[in-house]
């Protein structure tokens, strides 16, 4: 039966992520914010990602302040934020205290809605964050990484579904990272989810293979009930397809969003400028503009693309390129077919490379590779073989348990190492996933307040305790 489709627009968070490294201030947002509010989007996504990282590393921002004023200029709109299960927003898992007191404070200061998803679509590393987001009362979407392999079949996608659902989850989102969803399967899979759980679907997908917007029209008539969008200006390539062009495509049919096409090009004249700015600067390349063929051909997203031309550049190796796009799916056969997105995507990704570059397979192991083989990240969709593990970790037996189950409390410890600088509850988070990081902001921070010029913030030792 046909009905209203729903709009996420994602242009605050994974749009610009996508696009612009992350780097839109808080002062380039506020101005249209009300405007965005009045649309009649069902939710936009605003945090987490990335997102708090560059505020603290790159724009010197409190990614909690900014939070705190997405809420205090939308009123009518469902805040939304992207967390990477029990890596928060990090890159290895935390303690449980960690990741309960971040959901809380999330939703303290102003989201509603926390999409939760795992690398490895390993359903225990989400238990914690689902259980701490329903106890605070706010919307769990249990988002299923998306990828392509033997083992992931449409059998696989229900099973997951219905896991994710009786964990509590109140929807699904199919998470296709990489732009691997083509419109057909779409179409049978967001047919045979809406069979088999009662929750709503919604799909997000990157237009970097250039099928996003046709994958999004089948996903509709299958019975999706959300799609994810970004405004025109900062659409399309490795982000989402443009807000405007599916509202415009549903216009009229049985599908109708019921978005006013004046209100959303009010809302992109806002973010033109900005997207010129980042096209002079050079902060967004042309080359994410495009359709990169390659993501289709090898299933590596846009971005791990970008990282092993660097890694190889940097090796002199640039000329094994063909071959190390080879290796990749090799790699991840070996790993257990984990989905390609962070941290999996880094670990095969610069796996396959060492194996290219080194003349041998695994000679060389970072540690990121042999945690993934030790069970620390969590079950890989399949079990790794005994001759790999071998090869990787010996006679090491794997750990079987939950990872966050070896995990003590941190948040004392944590509390006690930056109490000089704590200012507000939320700074014992901010330093717990990101201490480096955080520490600089808080020195910026009180560099500024004390008329101390910020430059010197960052020297090492603390020449003003306060």
């Amino acid at each position: 039966m046909a009905k209203q489709i729903k709009i996420c627009d994602c242009t605050l968070r994974d749009g610009q992520q996508s696009l612009i490294a992350t780097r839109m201030r808080i002062e380039e947002m506020l101005p249209i914010l009300g405007e965005m509010d009045e649309a009649g989007f069902s939710a936009m996504e605003v945090w987490g990602g990335a997102t708090f990282d560059s505020c603290l590393r790159f724009l010197k921002e409190d990614p909690w302040d900014r939070l705190r004023a997405f809420r205090s200029s939308i009123k009518k709109t469902k805040l939304q934020m992207l967390l990477r299960g029990q890596n928060i927003l990090g890159y290895k898992h935390y303690p449980d205290d960690v990741v309960e007191m971040f959901v809380r404070k999330s939703i303290e200061n102003g989201i509603d809605i926390i999409r939760i998803f795992d690398a490895l679509n390993d359903a225990r590393n989400l238990e914690t964050a689902v259980k701490a987001t329903k106890k605070e009362g706010a919307h769990a979407q249990l988002a299923i990484s998306y990828t392509l392999s033997d083992v992931h079949t449409l059998e696989y996608y229900i099973d997951l579904a219905k896991r994710y659902e009786s964990l509590g989850a109140d929807s699904i989102c199919i998470k296709d990272m990489a732009g691997l969803l083509l419109p057909n399967p779409a179409y049978e899979l967001v047919k045979a989810l809406k069979e088999n759980i009662k929750v709503p679907i919604q799909v997000h997908s990157h237009y970097t293979s250039g099928v996003a917007s046709m994958t999004y029209m089948k996903a509709i008539e299958a019975g999706a009930d959300i799609i994810d969008t970004d405004m025109s200006p900062i659409s399309m390539g490795t982000a989402q397809p443009a807000t405007e062009v599916m509202v415009a495509a549903l216009e009229g049919t049985e599908y109708d969003t019921g978005i006013d096409q004046t209100r959303l090009n009010k809302i992109a004249e806002h973010f033109r400028p900005i997207r010129e700015e980042a096209l002079n600067s050079g902060l967004l390349s042309t080359k994410v503009l495009g359709v990169d063929i390659a993501t289709l051909l090898y299933q590596v997203p846009g971005g791990m693309l970008s990282n092993l031309v660097s890694q190889l550049k940097n090796a002199n190796a640039e000329d094994k390129y063909e071959e190390v796009l080879k290796e990749i799916p090799k790699v991840r056969a070996d790993l257990g077919y984990p989905p390609l997105v962070t941290p999996s995507s880094q670990i095969v990704g610069t796996q396959a490379v060492l194996n290219v570059i080194m003349g041998e397979r695994y000679k060389m192991i970072p540690k990121e590779t042999k945690d993934l083989v030790r069970g620390m990240y969590g079950a890989t969709p399949v079990p790794i073989s005994e001759e790999i593990r071998k090869k990787i970790i010996g006679d090491e037996e794997p750990v079987k348990c939950r990872p966050a189950d070896l995990l003590k409390p941190e948040l004392e410890k944590i509390e006690a190492e930056m109490r000089d600088y704590k200012e507000q509850e939320e700074d014992v988070l901010s330093y717990a996933i990101f201490p480096q990081q955080a520490l600089d902001f808080f020195k910026f921070r009180q560099a500024q307040k004390f008329g101390i010029d910020p430059n010197l913030a960052n020297i090492k030792e603390r020449i003003y305790p306060i």
